[in-house]
C-alpha cells in the first residue's frame, strides 16, 4: 500500500519560515489527493491544506491563507507545505495523507480527513521564540 513520510519540521522563530515534505514510496502519487494536516496537544486534528493530483485545485484552511502554499512533483512522488509568516498557534504535529482522488473532488469545498486512506508519521513543528 502507499507509504507516507513527512520531514522539514523543526523549531523556527515566530515570522520565520519552514517547507515540509510528504514523500511516497511503493506506488507513484497519481491520481491520489494530498491533504496537510496538523495536531495541536489537545486538539483535534485538523486541516491545513489539500491538493488534487494534478495540482490544479488547491483549498486552504482560512488560518493559513496567504501564509502556507501546497504544491507537488508526482515525478518525485513528493508533495510540499511551504510555510511562511509562522505564528505560535502553527505548533503542531504536521501529517500529511492521500486518497485515491481521479475525479477530482475531495480537495473542492469542505475537507473531509476522515476520506483519506494513508497516512504519515508527522512532523514536529515548533514555533517559539
Amino acid at each position: 500500500q502507499l507509504q507516507l513520510a513527512e520531514s522539514g519540521g523543526g523549531l523556527v522563530q515566530p515570522g520565520g519560515s519552514l517547507r515540509l515534505s510528504c514523500a511516497a514510496s511503493r506506488f507513484t502519487l497519481d491520481y491520489y489527493a494530498i491533504g496537510w494536516f496538523r495536531q495541536a496537544p489537545g486538539k483535534e486534528r485538523e486541516v491545513v491544506s489539500c491538493i488534487s493530483y494534478s495540482g490544479s485545485t488547491k483549498n486552504y484552511a482560512d488560518s493559513v491563507k496567504g501564509r502556507f502554499t501546497i504544491s507537488r512533483d508526482n515525478a518525485k512522488k513528493t508533495a510540499y507545505l511551504r510555510m511562511k509568516r509562522l505564528k505560535p498557534e502553527d505548533t503542531a504535529v504536521y501529517y500529511c495523507a492521500a486518497v485515491w482522488d481521479p475525479g477530482p473532488v475531495i480537495c473542492t469545498g469542505d475537507i473531509d480527513k476522515g476520506r483519506f486512506d494513508y497516512w504519515g508519521q508527522g512532523t514536529q513543528v515548533t514555533v517559539s521564540s
